[in-house]
């Protein structure tokens, strides 16, 4: 079944058989079919070229974490001055809290189709409003998808150790006043972005961080699914090419805890 004006979701047919004391075969009441999305990914290859591709995959937290942080029209702070994240392209350089521009090696995206009564398993967005955070923090309003952490630093005033916050999923940011949650009244195409390794980036002068998976997130799928989830990154070949986290994190949801907390 194809989402309302848009073909983010599909279904994948599930139904069963047993066979009666006759020999005879009836259906089994079917499991809930598998819902199913289009994922777009441009990925940087290792002469320097651009491979695009668009590659259908579980409609899963774990898949569409790693396709929805920051939605179009976010900022991102590059080497040579702010892009939005539609125009950025594999090869840039974006710059990160080390003060350092690495390059951008891949950028995934997908269609996020709003949560309603006929459409359930779509999506929300956190609006993050302008300076909620200090002055240009952030610059102007953030609208972060579903996969998007932030990293809120505490006042030099209140830090006895100089350690900075985990990085917080946005969502769990929403108090109705500086974060609120949205829910779009259409379509939104929302991405996420690969560095060489973890790192914490600026989008829209707020601190944010690259996809991970979390270490040790294989653990929470079968051989098959991390087989179809290690396809979409054509950087990684095994699970421990991501390599480790800059920066601890919160978990989104019980999908991630364990590889968040390893």
């Amino acid at each position: 079944m194809v989402a309302p004006s848009d073909a983010a979701y599909y279904s994948a047919p599930n139904s069963s058989f047993r066979t009666c004391h006759d020999g005879a075969t009836a259906a089994q009441p079917a499991r809930k079919p598998l819902s199913m999305r289009k994922y777009t990914i441009a990925s940087l290859t290792q002469s320097g070229d651009v491979k695009r591709s668009e590659q259908i995959g579980p409609a899963m937290p774990i898949f569409e974490a790693a396709f929805s942080a920051f939605a179009h029209g976010t900022i991102i702070g590059t080497e040579h001055g702010p892009v939005a994240v539609e125009d950025l392209e594999p090869g840039m350089r974006i710059l990160t809290m080390n003060d350092t521009a690495e390059p951008l090696i891949w950028v995934g995206s997908m269609t996020l189709m709003p949560r309603s009564s006929d459409l359930p398993e779509g999506g929300s967005l956190t609006r993050i409003m302008s300076d909620s955070y200090g002055i240009g923090r952030p610059q102007a309003d953030l609208m972060a998808g579903p996969g998007a952490r932030l990293l809120l630093r505490r006042p030099a005033r209140f830090s006895m150790s100089g350690d900075d916050r985990p990085l917080t999923p946005a969502s769990k940011l929403a108090d109705g006043m500086n974060a609120i949650e949205i829910v779009p009244p259409t379509p939104v195409t929302v991405y996420h972005l690969c560095l060489p390794k973890h790192a914490i980036i600026s989008a829209n002068g707020m601190d944010m961080d690259s996809f991970h998976p979390g270490a040790g997130f294989e653990r929470n799928m079968g051989p098959n699914m991390l087989t179809l989830f290690l396809s979409f990154f054509p950087h990684v070949k095994e699970a421990r090419d991501f390599g480790p986290r800059a920066h601890p994190r919160l978990p989104f949801g019980t999908f991630d805890a364990s590889a968040e907390f390893a």
